[in-house]
């Protein structure tokens, strides 16, 4: 065992620092962090206005004009979110390069719609909105990497205007911004004209088919959420955080799989995908935190003999409700305990594979899209997140999984750490009667 483990340090440990530590990765994560505050205010409206049974409580015409109320709360966060993670790539990029964030950021944005068409059913200066969330979203990322390094390498350049002393601050970093902001998007308008005499006819229909549509039919299988949820556990293990690292990778894929279903939804169809967003955060991470803890601060209150455990399951529990584990993960401790790496490993893998074929087998319906906030309570999480009761019994019954995986290791440490506080006391004993 500490051989493989020793192997996994040294062969994962520098792939995770590298993750770690790529700007555009950074970036990305931070970007998607700028549009979560939108995303979660625009899902709490679409729950709202999707109450189960309220249809039938005031008739269809009041719930047709309450929906109606309603939908522009969604419209104007979720459906456009890709607007708001290109302003927060474009920004975050150009802040670690040192150069103004907001100019960044707007760069950025202007750079995507130059190149979105703009027109819609045969209607000349209308941007449909699905090339605005999850359609464009992919191209919507690659275009704020690539304005936020245009906008860098103009502006170090030193091509940019310098206005005399006196001039306010405000002015002078507005003018400043001017030509390496010109040079930026005229770059992106050659590229829109090159491509609508190619056969793609836009950059989004290039980027959609060549990479987007792969890269999502990829991300929604079972296989690559198994890898995700493995390398999330393993880099939690030797005291990295996995979410943030894997989250970097796949939360495009995610997400773009979530707004599918969020559309479907919304138009009363049938849910496309398993695999989104809300199927890793409410039912492997939602329940208690990456690792799923809560079955494990479960397991330490029926089991726990030591004062150890006890103590733990008593400052764990509170976190552990809203889904902070930190205090199980360094308490137990988690970290490089080789007692805990086996089923910190199978538990989550196990619950994924069985949530999958649970949900495909329509048992329990898919996420909708709706973004759950991450600290919501398990059971409430899993039914806000299918909008059915049916999630929130998953959630109770992959609890009862972990529980059950977790349960002979954690007999094992209580006994450890319990015969270690009887010695302890019996040396102190001693030393007290000598």
């Amino acid at each position: 065992m500490n051989k493989f483990m020793q192997v996994l340090e040294n062969v994962l440990l520098p792939v995770a620092d590298k993750l770690n530590n790529n700007r555009y990765l950074t970036a990305l994560r931070d970007g998607f962090m700028v549009a979560l505050p939108l995303i979660i205010f625009g899902s709490i409206f679409v729950v709202l206005a999707n109450l189960p049974f309220l249809d039938k409580l005031i008739g269809k015409d009041a719930y047709s004009t309450y929906q109606s109320a309603l939908g522009p709360a969604s419209a104007a966060t979720l459906t456009i979110m890709g607007l708001f993670v290109i302003i927060g790539i474009g920004s975050k990029l150009t802040e670690h390069y040192g150069g103004e964030s907001l100019y960044g950021g707007v760069a950025a944005l202007a750079a995507f719609l130059i190149l979105t068409p703009q027109t819609f059913e045969g209607v000349n200066g209308v941007i449909p909105t699905s090339s605005l969330g999850a359609q464009g979203m992919f191209v919507g990322i690659l275009t704020a990497f690539i304005a936020a390094e245009l906008y860098r390498f103009f502006t170090q350049r030193g091509w940019t205007l310098k206005m005399p002393n006196g001039v306010p601050d405000a002015v002078a970093r507005s003018f400043s911004a001017l030509i390496p902001i010109t040079l930026t998007l005229s770059t992106f308008l050659i590229v829109r004209v090159i491509f609508e005499y190619l056969p793609y006819g836009s950059v989004q229909n290039f980027v959609y088919d060549v990479v987007q549509a792969p890269l999502t039919s990829l991300g929604s299988g079972l296989p690559a959420t198994i890898v995700a949820v493995l390398l999330i556990q393993v880099f939690w293990f030797f005291g990295l955080h996995g979410q943030i690292i894997v989250n970097s990778v796949f939360d495009p894929i995610w997400y773009a799989l979530a707004n599918e279903n969020l559309q479907a939804f919304q138009a009363g169809e049938e849910l496309p995908h398993i695999v989104s967003k809300q199927f890793i955060d409410s039912f492997i991470v939602g329940m208690g935190g990456s690792g799923m803890t809560l079955a494990v601060i479960l397991g330490i209150f029926i089991i726990g003999k030591s004062r150890q455990m006890k103590e733990l399951g008593k400052i764990g529990a509170p976190a552990g409700l809203f889904n902070v584990n930190e205090p199980i993960i360094f308490g137990l401790p988690i970290i490089m305990n080789p007692l805990a790496f086996i089923p910190w490993l199978l538990a989550p893998v196990i619950v994924a594979v069985f949530t999958y074929f649970v949900m495909a087998t329509g048992i329990v319906p898919p996420p909708t899209g709706v973004i759950v906030p991450w600290t919501t309570p398990t059971i409430l999480n899993g039914a806000l997140a299918t909008n059915s009761w049916q999630g929130g019994v998953l959630q109770a019954v992959n609890i009862f999984i972990v529980f059950t995986i977790w349960w002979p290791f954690l007999r094992i440490m209580d006994k450890q750490y319990y015969e270690l506080e009887r010695s302890g006391e019996g040396s102190s004993d001693v030393n007290k009667s000598a």
